[in-house]
């Protein structure tokens, strides 16, 4: 069984963003970028299981910019057996990744879909939803245990009422939650190994696909700044500063 793995290129979360002094958008130049951390445990997943032997191979993906390259070297080093990336400078919303993904879903049959519920950027919590829309492909999000059994994938996740577990026939898509497992260290020798593998490189015009923004940013601005928090001497004070100040009762 196949599993294909879509990963992003993101700013690195240690990295405090900035908003560009324009407000058209976030900051990335010269700043560091690495790989999105739900992706980061999608790969992991996808390499445990093929540890297990319940998977013949790994497949890495990536939309967008040449620098992609680097995240799917990464991918590499931690395990996967080869990647493709679609090389594009547009600017990818989530629908379109979706149909880049459907496209590349048609083509190589993979088991499953492994990808992170979201991206620290965007946090749009899109692309799973929408790529098992579009495949009409049975899916199971914030996955935090996934265990494989014949042609048939137990995925346990989180809910508000605590843990619902679902059986999905494959071929399926599955999105990946924090504590579905912890990415291994990735090793100078897995490193230097991942340079010699497979990376193919497509364009979204080869895959028949249109990438063109359905969605205009009209502007990005930072968060108004917390004010100091002041100490009341009672209750009725408290209540009075909530109702009439804070306006939140």
């Amino acid at each position: 069984m196949k599993v294909l793995v879509p990963v992003k290129r993101v700013v690195d979360y240690n990295v405090k963003v900035r908003v560009k002094s324009d407000g058209t958008g976030v900051d990335i130049a010269n700043v560091k970028m690495s790989m999105n951390p739900f992706d980061e445990i999608a790969v992991e997943e996808a390499v445990r299981l093929k540890e297990k032997g319940v998977v013949t191979e790994v497949i890495a993906v990536s939309c967008g910019v040449t620098q992609c390259q680097e995240t799917l070297r990464t991918a590499m080093a931690i395990g996967a057996d080869r990647a493709i990336l679609v090389e594009t400078d547009a600017e990818l919303q989530p629908l379109a990744v979706a149909k880049l993904l459907k496209a590349l879903v048609d083509k190589e049959q993979p088991g499953l879909v492994i990808l992170g519920k979201q991206a620290i950027d965007g946090d749009n919590n899109q692309t799973g939803q929408m790529l098992a829309a579009l495949a009409d492909l049975p899916q199971a999000t914030f996955a935090s245990k996934v265990e494989v059994a014949g042609d048939k994938v137990n995925v346990t996740r989180e809910v508000d009422g605590g843990l619902e577990t679902l059986a999905l026939s494959t071929p399926a898509i599955i999105t990946t939650d924090l504590r579905l497992n912890e990415p291994r260290y990735v090793t100078l020798p897995n490193i230097m190994k991942a340079k010699k593998k497979q990376l193919d490189v497509v364009k979204p015009e080869d895959l028949g696909v249109d990438v063109a923004p359905r969605i205009k940013t009209l502007k990005v601005a930072e968060p108004a700044k917390r004010g100091a928090g002041v100490k009341v001497p009672d209750v009725a004070t408290l209540v009075d500063k909530l109702k009439n100040e804070a306006k939140v009762i």
